[in-house]
């Protein structure tokens, strides 16, 4: 059975709350889990108590049991200090367009002209 620790969506439209969850990946995100393990609740303050509450006694036991936490499960997992922090990439990190390409060399070449004329 292909395990995860992940989050199940409940509270009423534009006031989401979650609870974090061991589940079999196969159920639907809201459906069916095993045992709940904790809550999250992003309407909170970043820096707010209640904001995440989980049993980490559990959380381990399912990570050892093979469970997989989803992303920001890990995400959560890192800040509470029970798994390492991981290197990751911004896949979707934004690079500038063309127009605010050309723009910074021009700005660029500007800044060089002066520094240049200034030294003469």
């Amino acid at each position: 059975m292909a395990m995860k620790i992940r989050l199940a969506r409940g509270g009423s439209k534009k006031r989401p709350h979650y609870a974090i969850v061991a589940t079999d990946s196969r159920m639907p995100r809201d459906g069916r889990f095993l045992e709940k393990l904790g809550t999250y609740n992003p309407l909170l303050a970043k820096d707010s108590e209640d904001r995440i509450k989980m049993d980490v006694e559990r959380v381990q036991y399912w990570i050892g049991q093979g469970a997989q936490p989803t992303d920001r499960v890990a995400r959560f997992l890192e800040a509470a200090g029970v798994t390492p922090k991981t290197e990751r990439k911004n896949l979707k990190k934004g690079e500038p367009g063309k127009a605010a390409k050309e723009r910074a060399e021009k700005k660029a070449a500007r800044a060089a002209a002066a520094t240049e004329a200034a030294s003469e």
